[in-house]
């Protein structure tokens, strides 16, 4: 079962849980250097990664769904938070610039219909970040944190779910070498395992990184051909000719 936003903030407030924010936000800032001006969304629990986009976007909402449940988000100010239908967002065609997805699409009953509703609000040539479980990573095989819920996706299973969604996947990265184990030692070695393993390309990452971008004219879907039964003219000239052997034209009498 999904975990509710109580785990999910309970999670990151733990000592793994703030290390795994670390290295999943460098992550994601690597790849989104500058969104200046930029309208974005957060979807599934994407609050621990939003905050340092807040002064630079021109606006940053966090869209958690209903089965999950919602936080109020940021603590100070106006909340940017709401509780929403991940199959049915409450926003305008074409109307957001950047969406980034944590904690969602492994936890998605059908990940493709989340996915079909991001391409439908996001602009032309938009970009979708995901953040995914490796299937092949530790942390996919420990239940005891949040991305060890839901179904984990190898490399080419998630490119191919974008794919079939409209996204071309553009850009990929990874995070999460540390094995999840809440100890001191490890967590104070977390840095060398994340630089080995990313220098190495190891594939035991905890967590797949992909950016995409929309495809504005999305390719038709390819109809089968039916075939129809040869049908023989009935007037062809063949039939004509045969008729005229047989005596059964005549001329009319003039």
């Amino acid at each position: 079962m999904a975990l509710d936003v109580v785990d999910l903030r309970s999670f990151y407030a733990q000592p793994l849980g703030m290390v795994a924010r670390r290295f999943v936000s460098r992550a994601i800032r690597a790849r989104w250097g500058n969104v200046s001006g930029d309208r974005m969304v957060g979807l599934g629990y994407p609050t621990p990664y939003l905050g340092v986009f807040r002064d630079e976007a021109e606006r940053t909402l966090a869209f958690m769904p209903a089965h999950q449940g919602v936080m109020y988000w940021p603590t100070r100010g106006p909340s940017l938070a709401a509780l929403v239908e991940a199959g049915e967002l409450p926003l305008p065609d074409a109307s957001i610039d950047r969406v980034l997805c944590v904690h969602l699409i492994e936890m998605s009953a059908d990940p493709a219909e989340v996915l079909r509703e991001v391409w439908r609000a996001l602009s032309a040539g938009g970009r979708l970040l995901a953040v995914v479980p490796n299937r092949a990573g530790l942390w996919a095989r420990i239940d005891s944190t949040p991305f060890g819920q839901g179904r984990p996706y190898s490399k080419s299973q998630i490119i191919h779910l974008l794919r079939e969604t409209w996204f071309t996947p553009v850009g990929w990265s990874e995070a999460l070498y540390l094995p999840p184990v809440p100890r001191g030692l490890l967590l104070r070695s977390a840095v060398a395992w994340e630089r080995v393993g990313a220098s190495l390309g190891l594939p035991f990452a905890g967590v797949h990184i992909v950016e995409a971008t929309k495809q504005v004219y999305r390719p038709a879907p390819v109809r089968r051909a039916r075939l129809m039964p040869a049908l023989e003219p009935a007037l062809g000239p063949a039939a004509a000719g045969a008729r005229v052997a047989t005596g059964e034209m005549r001329r009319d009498p003039g």
